[in-house]
């Protein structure tokens, strides 16, 4: 879950790990049970359009996946639509800024465009023409139903922010219940998770401050020294991929302490903003965060809690080392791949262990959308087909499809209500778990949407069902005793039965509140655009130097020259935007 909003999420962003499709779990070998084996897709599901072939290429600042869609999804796609997707990833193709900038001078951004905010990137496509007017012969209203019923305040709010009152360039994510507090499900976009097992057996120690987690963590290590492949153990395994205009694994630190990069108006900078207060940090501010976070990961470098590899490997190589047991602590609780059914059963796995000071950075509903967009490409050669599938994953059908699959295989109706197969059981959120050749074959978690992107916020109510599209929410879920890792948290954390719960309980969550504007952000100026991105490579490259510092000195003489190099290059003149049109945002907050 990448960028601003996770985040920078995703994160985001941001998401359920069926969008954040990235992980892993356990490596099945078996077919489904045959108690409750997937039955054949239906006829109608199966039945392919009567229209040509189309494959069209979908340019995602989001994915975590290059290539062609591949498993269950792409084969309710192709029987849907008949639409196969080609995936571009910029993460993974010479990152956001490099390959965005490359497909603006080819003058293509492809046919379905996913960003990962509605800043600077989005304006500037729009601008040049780069991206097409859904209203355009009346596409909108011929094939956006789904979208017109379900997210007419995302529909207005972009008309009104990017098209001038009228056009449409395209939709937000995450489209929420028009309703205050928080909005995520049993679990947070942030909150710090350990390995709760190791965590008991030393002792379980208190938590005061974000920096008490260091010696707990070492304990633990000695505990567990290796994986279950025989590999190292450690506290921390991070990934540069994701990076934005700072290392976003120390921005997390500020997640567990009400602070993000944006203030859910404005696309990110060089400030840090509250969810709840009216309070912004410079990244490079000496007492905010982010410097603490640099300064948490040095030590636990010193201590031998950090992966030597996080200075090259990419996501999908951490979300495979936490699947095998080298990692002991996240910041992101979409990403416990360790957690197996197996391993939870034997009361081995993640779980929430927060600290005192705590304040988790929680995102509110937002009938208007979030900032991470979807859009069509100005050169697609069938838009019409294009908005037609983004107007089904913004139905209830698409909604349940794109992130379970469809109806019969990982779960079904029994009264009206969702229900999870036994093969679902064993699947979700993201196992290796075979997929029935009707099904598109392969593996669940190679099957998943690698979009990365989401339409509705997971946690609104079906309107078919009348329960959340989560299926960790659905009440036959809800029903299920127990496994033997949640029996053991919810006793250490005075019967609360979700860290959700636990969280809100204990006044531990920062809610940010969505506002709706009316106008887009205030473009940066060309000169500060250049010095942002400057200043943001020299950042990030100091960043993970000051983490792999040999000693104290060293530290210290990095740290003096980031700043120093920062300031050269404009760092407080982009600051001072940043600052100002953060507290125009706190003036909509109070309206």
């Amino acid at each position: 879950m990448k960028k601003t909003g996770l985040a920078s999420t995703a994160v985001l962003l941001a998401l359920s790990l069926a969008a954040c499709s990235s992980g892993g779990g356990k490596n099945a070998s078996s077919s489904p049970p045959a108690s409750d084996s997937p039955q054949s897709p239906s006829s109608s599901a199966s039945a392919a359009p009567n229209r040509d072939a189309y494959k069209i290429d979908v340019f995602s600042m989001l994915s975590n996946y290059s290539g062609e869609q591949q498993g269950w999804f792409a084969k309710v796609v192709k029987d849907k639509f008949n639409l196969d997707l080609n995936i571009i990833s910029s993460n993974l193709e010479g990152g956001g800024d490099v390959k965005f900038s490359a497909m603006m001078s080819a003058g293509n951004l492809g046919d379905l465009v996913v960003f990962g905010d509605d800043g600077q990137k989005y304006l500037d496509a729009i601008k040049t023409g780069m991206l097409l007017d859904w209203t355009q012969d009346g596409l909108l209203d011929k094939y956006g139903q789904n979208i017109l019923k379900y997210a007419p305040k995302a529909i207005e709010k972009n008309k009104a922010n990017f098209g001038g009152g009228s056009k449409v360039y395209g939709i937000g994510f995450d489209v929420g219940e028009d309703k205050e507090g928080p909005s995520e499900a049993k679990d947070l976009t942030y909150h710090p998770n350990l390995r709760f097992d190791l965590y008991q057996k030393a002792g379980s120690p208190e938590i005061n401050k974000m920096e008490d987690y260091l010696p707990v963590l070492k304990k633990m290590q000695e505990l567990e020294p290796k994986s279950d492949s025989g590999r190292p153990t450690y506290a921390f395994s991070m990934w540069q991929d994701w990076d934005g205009n700072m290392m976003m694994n120390t921005k997390a630190w500020a997640g567990l302490n009400g602070f993000d990069e944006g203030d859910g108006f404005n696309p990110g900078g060089f400030t840090l903003i509250s969810a709840d207060k009216d309070e912004v940090q410079g990244v490079l501010d000496e007492d905010g965060f982010y410097m603490r976070g640099l300064k948490l990961y040095y030590d636990a470098n010193q201590m031998g809690l950090v992966d030597p590899d996080s200075l090259t490997q990419k996501f999908d190589d951490v979300a495979n080392k936490m699947k095998d047991g080298q990692i002991l602590f996240t910041w992101f609780p979409w990403l416990n791949t360790y957690n197996t059914p197996e391993r939870l059963a034997e009361g081995k796995g993640f779980a929430l262990v927060p600290f005192k000071e705590e304040r988790t950075f929680s995102y509110g509903f937002n009938p208007y959308g979030g900032n991470r967009v979807w859009a069509i490409g100005a050169k697609a050669k069938h838009p019409e087909r294009i908005l037609e599938f983004i107007d089904w994953l913004y139905s209830p059908e698409g909604t349940m499809v794109a992130n379970y699959g469809p109806e019969g295989l990982a779960w079904k109706l029994e009264g009206g209500k969702q229900v999870l197969t036994d093969f679902g059981k064993e699947a979700l959120p993201s196992n290796t778990t075979p997929v029935p050749a009707e099904y598109g074959g392969g593996t669940w978690k190679d099957g998943t949407n690698q979009i990365n992107n989401s339409t509705f916020k997971i946690t609104n109510t079906n309107p078919e069902t009348g329960e959340p599209y989560d299926y960790n929410l659905w009440s036959s879920t809800l029903a299920q005793a127990p496994n033997k890792l949640e029996e053991n948290w919810r006793a250490a954390m005075g019967g609360a039965t979700t860290a959700k719960e636990y969280l809100e309980k204990n006044n531990l969550l920062a809610v940010e509140k969505q506002i709706f504007t009316g106008t887009a952000p205030t473009v940066m100026p060309d000169d500060l655009t250049q010095k942002q991105g400057q200043v943001a490579q020299v950042i990030k490259q100091y960043s993970w130097k000051m983490v792999f510092a040999k000693n104290d000195a060293e530290f210290e003489k990095l740290k003096k020259e980031m700043i120093a190099k920062a300031k050269g290059l404009g760092y407080d003149d982009v600051l001072a935007f940043n600052k100002e049109q953060n507290e125009k945002a706190f003036g909509y907050r109070k309206q």
